[in-house]
């Protein structure tokens, strides 16, 4: 159905990549690069249910809010948990992507990263979500498929090629060929969950009660998945469980490494398992080129080491790992016909409307 309306908003409105995920969302615009890299957090009235500060602004305030306002990530797992929030959201990023433009109400094309995992429901919600906060055209792209895609891997070549794409909370792990996907995982354990290993473990160890950006700060400070060169040390404030007072401690890399390898190793054993069920002309190919790592779990020390370590073969990180799904969603949109294969469609035939 032709929308004159919005054919005319849609010349002043642009293409826009959206990574939609559970820690931080980046919006890529054609010919302009990444132009958003926002937590992905809302605060909001607790009565009301209104957003009060999306994006960095309530990221800033989680643990600090009164009573009646509540910082909340929309998306637990890469998956909306809060629909009116993450619509709220997905409107501002959009709005914003829109700054600099004349126009009044953007229509663009949207193309959103989503987990590999995800049931039609949940694709669906996305997909809504994209239309009501106001794309004229919305398409969903599996979130490996994008990473590959914005990482430079020959994904549509014959030969294959592999990439484990660690977010905020999930880590997927795929093998394409052919355009297409031959073997997945998608886990609910990313970066979140290492985060959860360190309050425990600073619990455990120290008596010690710390905040979830306490334990982000150490896991990219001194945060390691192979021993480093030079072993760091950093400080953990927080309040002593058994006094109930301020305290702060010492915590090496090496401790951390510790506190960080139950999740660490679940990632591993996914790639292994993944790498289980790949066809062996696959494997072959994967021998010559290797496994690229993505997303921000990819910028953890020494991980790739251990990797390689474990499965013998390269492994490498992506350039600029943290934006390549968002990028790989703005490459899809620039030649939408060509990589049409790799979108995935809403079933019940309504992917165009």
């Amino acid at each position: 159905m032709f929308r004159p309306l919005d054919w005319l908003l849609g010349l002043f409105s642009l293409d826009i990549g959206i990574d939609l995920g559970t820690a931080n969302t980046l919006v890529y615009i054609r010919d302009r690069g990444i132009v958003i890299n926002e937590p992905s957090w809302v605060a909001i009235n607790r009565r009301t249910r209104q957003p009060l500060a999306i994006g960095a602004e309530a990221r800033e305030m989680v643990g600090r809010t009164p009573a009646d306002i509540v910082a909340i990530r929309p998306l637990r797992d890469g998956v909306i948990s809060e629909f009116e929030i993450t619509e709220a959201m997905l409107k501002y990023f959009i709005d914003k992507a829109h700054e600099q433009m004349i126009v009044p109400f953007p229509r663009p094309r949207v193309v959103v990263g989503i987990p590999s995992g995800v049931t039609e429901v949940e694709k669906r919600a996305v997909y809504d979500a994209a239309i009501s906060a106001g794309a004229r055209e919305a398409h969903l792209i599996e979130e490996p498929t994008a990473a590959a895609i914005g990482a430079g891997l020959p994904v549509n070549e014959t030969r294959g090629s592999m990439i484990v794409d660690i977010g905020g909370g999930t880590t997927e792990v795929a093998v394409f060929a052919m355009g297409g996907i031959v073997v997945s995982r998608s886990i609910r354990v990313a970066g979140d969950e290492m985060d959860e290993d360190i309050i425990q473990y600073a619990r455990n160890k120290y008596n010690l009660l710390i905040g979830d950006r306490m334990a982000e700060r150490v896991k990219i400070g001194i945060g390691s998945a192979f021993p480093l060169p030079e072993e760091r040390t950093m400080t953990l404030r927080g309040r002593n469980l058994i006094n109930g007072l301020p305290q702060a401690v010492e915590i090496s890399s090496i401790e951390l490494r510790e506190a960080m390898s139950p999740s660490i190793n679940i990632i591993v054993d996914t790639v292994r398992d993944c790498l289980d069920d790949t066809p062996p002309e696959l494997v072959a190919d994967l021998m010559e080129v290797g496994i690229c790592l993505a997303g921000g779990g990819a910028q953890i020390r020494g991980l790739a080491d251990r990797l390689e370590d474990m499965v013998k073969m390269r492994v490498w990180v992506a350039e600029d790992a943290m934006t390549c799904v968002a990028r790989g969603a703005g490459r899809v949109l620039e030649n939408i016909d060509l990589w049409r294969r790799s979108l995935t469609g809403l079933h019940r035939g309504s992917t165009h409307h």
